[in-house]
């Protein structure tokens, strides 16, 4: 699109491969994407691909298995999910992805930081900043723990922001993320969502629906206005879900349909967003 890139997520639901999808990301229109890392994901074949595409390898996305084990388990465990960040970090290089994601926690059952998770989290900021990569911090659940990185890491240039829009409905409550960290904000991860199912406000994954922008309540003309505040001018990167959740439907659309049409449908909103920004210029 003119003045505007996008980004999205490769999809293991669309059955279709990696490199294929690529393909088809380009074809549709989108300039870039990210990818988990995984080890049968063959991320130098992707990285081959992508640049006879002349994409962006906009960032690889840690798995986050072991996040909460790096704040509360006996340091042997711990260490194995600092290495399997540090593996990550080490792909990131070789791909040459700028950018590392990584969930700062994972469960809704536990808000206690503590400061071997900081001194471990630590290692892994000291490994990527040895290496030239940005290890950017999504908003998920545990804010406490987003709030200690972010904070403890205030003044390391190596550490950033990852904004996920459905999170912050979902999983924060729909507190305004991008006031506390809009300034350190590295990269997006852009999608839709309903918000939190229970009347009392008990979260859940459940929830995190990562619907196409527009088929939610989220208001995109305030995210656009938010986004610009920021000052962010990168690619748009978008975080999309094919499947629903267990015992929801609202993503079953998405996998009925042909993915090349899907794609054109995901182009087509990232383009709404787009349009709301340059407007805004």
């Amino acid at each position: 699109m003119w003045k505007k890139q996008f980004a999205l997520g490769l999809s293991r639901a669309c059955g279709i491969g990696f490199i294929d999808q690529l393909e088809m990301l380009k074809n549709t229109g989108f300039d870039g994407f990210f990818v988990i890392c995984d080890p049968d994901v063959d991320m130098l074949g992707l990285a081959k691909k992508a640049k006879e595409l002349d994409m962006r390898f906009q960032s690889v996305h840690a798995p986050w298995d072991m996040a909460a084990e790096l704040w509360h388990a006996e340091d042997e465990k711990a260490q194995r999910g600092v290495k399997k960040l540090q593996t990550c970090v080490d792909h990131c290089v070789a791909v040459q992805a700028p950018i590392l994601v990584v969930h700062p926690f994972v469960g809704f059952d536990r808000h206690d930081v503590t400061e071997i998770g900081l001194a471990r989290y630590g290692q892994v900021v000291d490994y990527a900043r040895q290496r030239g990569i940005k290890i950017a911090f999504e908003n998920v659940e545990g804010m406490e723990f987003l709030d200690a990185l972010m904070t403890h890491f205030a003044n390391d240039d190596t550490v950033g922001f990852c904004w996920d829009s459905g999170h912050e409905m979902c999983y924060n409550y729909s507190q305004d993320m991008l006031a506390k960290y809009g300034d350190r904000l590295l990269c997006t991860h852009l999608n839709d969502n309903l918000g939190i199912k229970d009347f009392d406000g008990k979260i859940t994954w459940l929830d995190d629906l990562h619907l196409l922008p527009f088929d939610g309540v989220a208001d995109w003309k305030y995210i656009a206005q938010r986004l610009q505040k920021c000052g962010f001018t990168d690619i748009l990167t978008f975080e999309l879900n094919l499947r629903s959740k267990p015992g929801r439907h609202e993503n079953d659309p998405y996998g009925q349909m042909p993915y090349e049409q899907y794609l054109a449908m995901a182009y087509a909103r990232a383009c709404r967003i787009g349009k709301m920004l340059i407007d805004m210029e």
